[in-house]
């Protein structure tokens, strides 16, 4: 059979809610993803319950159902007490009713096979076979001891489910029938892949409720007036001790729900505080009416338990004698093996978290880990990593950005939309002239600042940048950039002083006007000199001119 709970691929946003929820820690993270260690996990659904991403998945059976009523053989529904918190107003008779329309045998409360559970119960106790004896209806306690509490494994009655003890008793009254189980369980999918040959498949409400929608059946409302049903108070806290006789002389007799408070029990039990007492043990707060299928659907544990009490008879079911050796149950130990490193190994996962002193460890459990060791722990065994402590991550940040904010060359400045100082850099200091940053936080920003260009950002939500401002009264420039985050609901501006860079340019632009003028000069004094020396030249050729002409009419006379 495939994994009854796993998770798939989603968008998992350190939320660490599975971890946070899980009371065995059975959640392994790789790659920002959640992972169900399967071998660790004791199938209290509350991972599937609070994951916000709907990450965890039930394995659907819905199927194998169908195909088990479409085979030859006939098929029968053990349905637990609990139904009438989820299908309110109906009775055994109209679910019976509404299930032989989908093509079962017939259909009987899961409470008869409670009512021969609770006569075995009352019988260990009677004869005191052991000093502490737990209840073994719920799946998920049994696995809580087999998995992490195997030394308290001699203390669980190794008795059959009621959902167990009902459908062997039905295949020992119909041979060749086949099982089905219905109710508000996810961990009795497992039970009943773990002891093959009773239960032949295994639903949850939900998946009912899908299957009653399909073929537009709706149960119908009945009134059950029957005294022989108290037993159907087995899925509410204290209900499996309602039902007993509870009367041998010496033992106490006590209700444990939900698994923070069984795993405390159990501590107790093996540390010798807890002697001579009959325990009814139940994972889910509230019960089986608390378990996880109803809390998804956000049923009212209060109202569910009101409509079992209100539903169970005065009077215990007529049912068979069972031998004692067929309700017996093998439990064998599946202690999950955890390697425990060493206080060295510790201290560096710790140092490498930030935490290198014992008041570095917040121990806030916002990683899902109670503490920063039992986190560490993880972090050596493969099951966490060192991003998932928050606090550590958050000062790592902060202490990044608080570097960049300091030894940044540009002021920073951070205003709220009331144009408040709310933050200022040492840079933005230097550059207003402000000695301390004390001095201007909390302040309007018009005591530094011309706020002009603030309030303008602020009232258009457009951001101006790269702006060249002279700021007169700190005979400075600087390049100004202000922009608005309305989800922060702050004005920011990031000034870069350009005074150095400014002064270069004006002085390029004085030299590059001396250049100009001096060439300008030299161009007019050279063509003072080109005007001289034409005019000087044009006097030269004229007498020449007269010189040579004069000579050749000499020379013609002659």
């Amino acid at each position: 059979m495939t994994e009854v709970m796993h998770s798939q691929k989603s968008d998992c946003r350190n939320c660490y809610k599975c971890i946070r929820h899980c009371p065995v820690k059975s959640i392994r993270f790789v790659d920002n993803q959640a992972h169900i260690i399967q071998n660790e996990c004791i199938l209290c659904g509350q991972c599937y319950v609070v994951c916000p991403q709907g990450a965890k998945v039930i394995r659907p059976d819905l199927d194998r159902a169908k195909e088990l009523v479409a085979g030859g053989a006939p098929v029968y529904a053990s349905l637990a007490p609990s139904f009438i918190a989820t299908y309110p107003g109906t009775s055994c008779a109209t679910m019976e009713a509404a299930l032989k329309r989908l093509g079962f045998a017939a259909a009987e409360e899961t409470a008869l096979g409670a009512t021969i559970v609770k006569r075995e119960y009352d019988r260990m106790v009677d004869e005191k076979q052991q000093d502490v004896v737990i209840s073994s209806c719920c799946h998920s306690v049994n696995l809580l001891i087999q998995k992490h509490y195997p030394g308290a494994l001699k203390y669980l009655a190794k008795i059959q489910s009621p959902m167990q003890a009902h459908c062997a008793e039905i295949k020992r009254e119909h041979p060749g029938a086949k099982t089905i189980f219905i109710g508000p369980c996810i961990s009795k999918k497992d039970e009943g892949d773990l002891y093959p040959g009773i239960v032949d498949c295994v639903l949850t409400f939900e998946e009912l409720s899908r299957w009653f929608a399909e073929e537009n059946i709706v149960p119908e409302q009945d009134a059950d007036g029957c005294r022989q049903s108290r037993a159907r108070l087995f899925p509410t806290t204290g209900g499996i001790l309602r039902t007993m006789k509870c009367g041998s002389a010496g033992v106490s007799y006590l209700a444990v729900d939900g698994t923070e408070n069984c795993i405390h029990t159990l501590e107790d039990l093996l540390s010798g505080k807890i002697k001579n007492c009959f325990i009814e043990m139940s994972a889910c707060v509230g019960s089986c009416v608390g378990g996880p299928i109803t809390a998804k659907r956000g049923l009212s544990p209060v109202r569910s338990f009101m409509a079992v009490d209100r539903f169970a008879g005065t009077e215990d079911f007529s049912v068979p004698e069972v031998k004692p050796e067929l309700l017996k149950k093998q439990m064998n130990s599946m202690e999950v093996r955890r390697e425990m490193p060493g206080s060295t190994a510790i201290a560096e996962i710790l140092r490498q978290m930030g935490k290198t002193s014992p008041e570095q460890e917040l121990n806030c459990g916002s990683c899902g880990y109670n503490t920063c060791r039992e986190k560490a722990i993880a972090v050596f065994n493969g099951k966490a990593d060192l991003t998932m402590c928050l606090p550590f991550l958050k000062e790592k940040a902060e202490s990044f950005s608080d570097n960049i904010i300091k030894n940044t060359p540009n002021g920073i400045l951070v205003l709220n939309e009331q144009l408040e100082v709310q933050q200022i850099n040492r840079a933005a200091c230097r550059i207003m002239n402000v000695k301390n940053p004390g001095d201007i936080l909390g302040d309007q920003v018009i005591r530094v600042l011309d706020p002009t260009v603030f309030f303008d950002v602020l009232q258009s939500g457009r951001a101006v940048r790269d702006r060249r401002v002279y700021l007169a009264e700190y005979q400075k420039y600087v390049e100004l950039t202000v922009i608005y985050d309305k989800s922060y609901h702050i004005v920011m501006g990031f000034m870069r002083d350009v005074t150095d860079e400014e002064s270069e340019r004006a002085k390029k632009e004085e030299l590059s006007r001396q250049t100009i003028e001096i060439t300008d000069k030299v161009i007019e004094k050279q063509m003072r000199v080109v005007q001289e020396i034409a005019s000087l030249l044009g006097e030269t050729t004229a007498e020449t001119k007269i010189a040579l002409t004069n000579l050749k009419e000499s020379l013609n006379d002659e």
